[in-house]
């Protein structure tokens, strides 16, 4: 096996259940292989986190990590009318969001970040009153 070097920024780590890691081309949704993804992203504005979506994991949690900068995750009200959670996070700080719960990120300013989940069956759904 050749040791090389992956920029994370710009291709995402797959470990698979039979413990293969591969680099690959990031994803927003799974391949069905049941790999679990780990990739980091430069973000600059709200429109680089979708946050005008919602987002969810049907097959497993969330870590979300912000590694500089500051981010503010949202969960959507769990009942209608509700209010929305919010979790404010700074660098070095991480959270991990439930499986099949609906959230979305908003920057305090420009960040990385690192997303650590198993992407089969995510799902994106638009924010209802945002344009």
């Amino acid at each position: 096996m050749t040791n090389t070097t992956i920029d994370l920024f710009a291709s995402a780590l797959h470990f698979r259940p039979d413990g293969d890691v591969r680099a690959v081309e990031r994803q927003m949704a799974g391949s069905g292989s049941g790999a679990w993804q780990i990739a980091a992203f430069h973000v600059a504005s709200d429109a680089d986190v979708h946050a005008d979506h919602w987002e969810m994991h049907p097959q497993a949690e969330e870590a979300v990590c912000c590694l500089t900068g500051g981010v503010r995750l949202y969960f959507r009200p769990e009942a209608p009318g509700g209010a929305e959670d919010m979790v404010r996070l700074r660098a070095g700080a991480a959270v991990i969001v439930p499986r099949g719960r609906w959230h979305r990120l908003e920057l305090d300013a420009p960040s990385d970040l690192m997303s650590i989940t198993l992407r089969d069956g995510t799902r994106l759904e638009r924010r209802t009153g945002t344009s």
